[in-house]
């Protein structure tokens, strides 16, 4: 029998529970492992795994808390998952309740533990049944907000210790700001928006960005395939319009998989300036390739560590844009599955490569040249005291403000700003 048999023979809930014990037990990218299932499924059932795997993400920490009501014993990985993608569809989808505890029971047998279908038969009928007196939410302020959004204790109490409770909680329940999608020159926003088959509205910090106000095929769309589009978040548009005007100018993006802001940076200076992009993974440099000869941007791509030193660029490039691995916490409702997958001591490490690179990569801005330091993350570890501190060591570097706010960082908060959590600084390297 081939894969494509067996595949076949899979229920839409089947998928739905191999991807999402995938992602909890190996860590395993949410996205990527949805776009291996596309070819596999006509579209109303990929976007039902889509919306069922995402939607239990996103409630994660909620649905144990409900399912510790009903269970006393923690129950083995395969049981508890099949029992949270019902609840999911119990609480949060519009699954008539009877129609998901026979989907679920179904399942056991699919999933080759038919003796399991009395247990999880009864467990989602007393969940259904008693759905208006579910377990409260706990009095601790941090295990409240933890349970309540679905996101681990930790990076609760950093965040209630950044903005306090209020604000946190705000941040913890602000939603995705949608698809977003610009223009590449010498195409205009004005023509892209006249061209697009769906209803958009300007963004509110670049006039280039688009927010769709219903989906479609965006990456079927003739402009998305012959290079007059692409899909790119306003924040991410927004570090771009930080490095200012790059005509003329040499420009290197330090870690620059899949492109997307080497590719805005070319189409915002009308694809005249130098561009050169390191990338350390050989697959995403390939990727990064892709990208920009799709959108039809010149420039060379190097498979190359970006925390390793080079005397060759030293002093070479007007603007370096790093933007840098990190803990992706400002893309949490975008990707649910990030907040599970990282750790303090993740953030620890993420924060000494961050100065690894800056470190080596401030070596390669001319006198005068501009270093763009960026993150998709909410964490001061990783944003405001890594340009402290990078700033105490390095004395021929000094803040230089942003072109749109008087400061010289800005983070920008998802219920605040309406982006992504994305963090820039901006800094000139003296003459």
């Amino acid at each position: 029998m081939s894969r494509q048999q067996l595949h076949n023979q899979l229920s839409p809930r089947h998928y739905a529970l191999n991807v999402f014990s995938d992602v909890l037990a190996s860590h395993s990218y949410c996205n990527l492992r949805l776009k291996e299932l596309r070819p596999l499924m006509n579209d109303t059932d990929y976007r039902f795994v889509c919306a069922l795997v995402y939607t239990a993400l996103d409630r994660l920490l909620y649905l144990d808390h409900v399912l510790s009501g009903f269970v006393k014993k923690n129950p083995k990985p395969l049981v508890k998952n099949i029992l949270r993608l019902g609840v999911t569809e119990l609480l949060f989808l519009r699954t008539p309740a009877h129609a998901a505890v026979s989907e679920y029971v179904s399942l056991c047998a699919e999933a080759g533990r038919t003796e399991l279908r009395g247990f999880v038969n009864a467990v989602l009928r007393r969940v259904d049944r008693e759905r208006g007196t579910l377990p409260p939410l706990p009095d601790d302020t941090v295990d409240q907000l933890s349970v309540q959004y679905s996101c681990p204790p930790w990076i609760v109490s950093m965040w209630i210790g950044m903005y306090g409770r209020e604000a946190a909680a705000k941040l913890l329940s602000s939603g995705t700001p949608g698809t977003t999608l610009r223009a590449q020159y010498p195409y205009t926003a004005d023509q892209l928006q006249a061209e697009l088959p769906v209803p958009t509205h300007r963004g509110s910090f670049d006039p280039d960005a688009l927010i769709a106000e219903k989906g479609f095929d965006f990456t079927g769309f003739p402009a998305f395939q012959e290079g007059r589009m692409t899909i790119q978040s306003e924040g991410s548009m927004l570090i771009c319009r930080a490095a200012g005007d790059c005509s003329g100018k040499k420009v290197l993006d330090a870690c620059s998989a899949p492109g997307g802001k080497a590719a805005y940076l070319a189409s915002l200076s009308g694809n005249s300036l130098d561009l050169t992009c390191f990338e350390i993974h050989r697959h995403r440099v390939e990727l990064t390739r892709k990208t920009l000869r799709r959108l039809h941007v010149p420039g060379t791509v190097e498979e190359r560590d970006a925390s390793v030193p080079d005397q060759r660029f030293d002093g070479m490039f007007d603007l370096v844009l790093l933007d840098v691995p990190c803990s992706g916490f400002g893309m949490f409702h975008e990707k649910p599955d990030l907040r599970y997958a990282k750790t303090e001591s993740d953030v620890a490490a993420l924060a000494d490569l961050q100065k690894k690179i800056l470190d080596t990569c401030s070596r390669y801005v001319k006198p005068g040249g501009i270093l763009l330091y960026a993150t998709c993350t909410i964490s001061l570890k990783e944003n405001e005291d890594q340009i402290r501190a990078f700033l105490d060591n390095h004395r021929d570097f000094v803040p230089d403000r942003l072109p749109f706010t008087k400061g010289s960082m800005l983070q920008l908060l998802p219920h605040v700003h309406g982006t992504d959590g994305f963090f820039m600084a901006r800094l000139k390297k003296c003459i």
